[in-house]
């Protein structure tokens, strides 16, 4: 049966309110040792995420692997997620390739009772911006469910090019991943009130005071897959104008980490996947064409995972 989403208002208000109120969680999908979707260990990671309250699910994106999921797949993780969260917090399930692929995806999450759509970077080639806009207009004219646009890589939206697709009835708002703050001030700054925006950078928490600052406070947090505790510190304390917290885990744990991530390509979903499983989480190995960190990583990850838990009085 499918359970039709509130009106894109009602979705954006509730989006709002959980970004007020914790960091967006963006789960991992669990796999067994080869390579077949595990929907046991999805479910205990997704149990888990919501038992450390964010603003909201957002299941089968990035740090999700949704590029590695067949529609079977998808559907079962989606529908997880719905049910987990049980109404609790939004449901925002990734979609994206071209509008067609993506209108497939839509289908499926709409069926599965998502609440919206974060659409993510159209596959392999640059585009104008009259077919950045293209995109999600032929995507929103095939779904009933809100959609938040991602803008990183290939895809970025001129000032124009935002207005036009905040004109489009669902689009509800922007998560960036380019940090370029000049550009993404004069984003906010064009859109209509109301519009959502938030931080998408990767290990967004590094840039978290700084996108605050051109009224962007609401930040994906991909330490929030396998360190709760830390996600939830570190928000406290930039909420808090604790500067002397925020700063002890940037240099003790955040700034270390995205050092770590940057050494290997891909290392910004299969870092976080590792980190899950030294923790003891059921979520198995990334997919090709991602790799699971060597032993050496591995060690300094652990290493790294420890002494950040350590600096929120948590244990690994």
């Amino acid at each position: 049966m499918v359970r039709v989403s509130g009106a894109p208002q009602d979705v954006a208000r509730r989006l709002r309110e959980g970004m007020a109120r914790g960091v967006l969680s963006f789960p991992l999908t669990a796999f067994h040792g080869d390579g077949s979707l595990d929907p046991d260990g999805c479910r205990a990671h997704v149990a888990d995420r919501l038992a450390a309250g964010p603003g909201a699910l957002f299941p089968a994106c990035g740090t999700g692997e949704f590029f590695s999921l067949d529609e079977d797949e998808y559907r079962q993780v989606v529908t997880i997620a719905v049910e987990e969260a049980a109404g609790r917090v939004p449901v925002v399930a990734g979609t994206g390739y071209g509008w067609a692929q993506a209108a497939r995806f839509a289908g499926i999450a709409e069926e599965a009772g998502a609440d919206a759509l974060l659409v993510l970077p159209h596959y392999l080639v640059a585009a104008p911006q009259d077919g950045l806009v293209a995109q999600l207009a032929q995507l929103a004219a095939r779904t009933r469910l809100p959609l938040i646009a991602y803008q990183r890589d290939q895809v970025a939206y001129t000032v124009d090019s935002l207005r036009r697709i905040a004109g489009i009835p669902n689009v509800i708002g922007l998560k960036d991943g380019h940090s370029d703050l000049d550009r993404l001030q004069r984003l906010t700054l064009a859109a209509p009130e109301g519009f959502l925006f938030f931080n998408g950078a990767a290990t967004a928490e590094v840039q978290a005071r700084a996108y605050t600052a051109v009224g962007v406070p609401a930040y994906s947090s991909a330490v929030h897959a396998f360190a709760p505790e830390i996600a939830a510190a570190f928000r406290t304390a930039l909420r808090g104008g604790d500067d002397d917290t925020a700063d002890r885990l940037l240099r003790g744990f955040y700034v270390p980490f995205v050092e770590l991530r940057d050494r290997t390509p891909g290392y910004a979903v299969s870092l976080v996947k590792a980190a899950a499983r030294l923790r003891g989480a059921r979520v198995g190995p990334v997919r090709a064409p991602l790799t699971d960190p060597g032993a050496a990583d591995l060690a300094a990850l652990k290493d790294l995972l420890a002494t950040g838990l350590g600096l929120v009085g948590a244990a690994l």
